[in-house]
C-alpha cells in the first residue's frame, strides 16, 4: 500500500482495537500535525485540529474503502477538520478587516533563495487566518480556487484576492528581511 499504515492494523482499528488505533496515531501524528500548524498558524491551536482530526478518523474509519492512499485520506479529514475550526472562526471576514491596517503591495516577486524553508513556514504562519487558509490550500495543498470557494464558501473572486494579498504580504516581510 506504500502509506505507512499497514492495512490489517487499519482493520483492528475498525474493530476498535485501542492498540491499533495508537499505531496509526503514531504513524500519522507527526505528519498531520504539521498540516494542522499550516493552516492553524499556533501550536495550540493545530494541537486541538491533530486531536479533532483523530477522533473523526476514527469515527469515519469505515469509510475508507481501501483504495488510495490511507495517508492521503487521512490528510484530507485533518484539512477540512482545520477548515471547518477557520469557517467557524470567519478568518475571511476578519482578514478583509486587517487588510486596512496592512500596507498590502503586489509588487515584482522578490527571489527567496536566502530564506530558509523553517522561516519561510514561520511567515507564513503569521500571515492573517484567512490569508494563510487560502494560500496553504491553492500553493500548498493544490486545491483550485473553485474548490477553495466552495470548501470556504466564498466565491472565486475573493479566493482568488485572498491568495493575492497573502503573497503580496509574503512579498513585503521577505523585503523586510534583505
Amino acid at each position: 500500500m506504500g502509506n505507512g499504515v499497514d492495512p490489517d492494523v487499519i482493520e483492528r482499528c475498525k474493530n476498535g482495537d485501542r492498540l491499533a488505533q495508537k499505531a496509526v496515531y503514531d504513524s500519522l501524528s507527526s505528519k498531520m500535525f504539521a498540516v494542522c500548524m499550516r493552516y492553524m498558524g499556533d501550536r495550540d491551536s493545530a494541537a486541538d485540529i491533530l486531536q479533532d482530526g483523530f477522533v473523526t478518523l476514527f469515527t469515519k474509519l469505515d469509510s475508507y474503502s481501501g483504495e488510495g492512499s490511507f495517508e492521503g485520506w487521512a490528510r484530507k479529514i485533518f484539512v477540512n477538520t482545520a477548515l471547518m475550526s477557520l469557517r467557524k472562526k470567519d478568518v475571511l471576514k476578519q482578514s478583509e478587516d486587517v487588510e486596512a491596517a496592512w500596507n498590502v503591495s503586489s509588487g515584482d516577486p522578490t527571489p527567496i533563495q536566502n530564506i530558509g524553508y523553517q522561516e519561510l513556514c514561520k511567515m507564513i504562519a503569521a500571515l492573517p487566518p484567512g490569508f494563510r487558509t487560502v494560500f496553504n490550500m491553492y500553493v500548498v495543498e493544490g486545491f483550485s480556487h473553485k474548490e477553495i470557494a466552495e470548501a470556504l464558501e466564498i466565491s472565486e473572486t475573493t479566493s482568488r484576492s485572498q491568495l493575492q494579498r497573502a503573497r503580496a504580504l509574503l512579498q513585503n516581510k521577505i523585503k523586510e528581511r534583505f
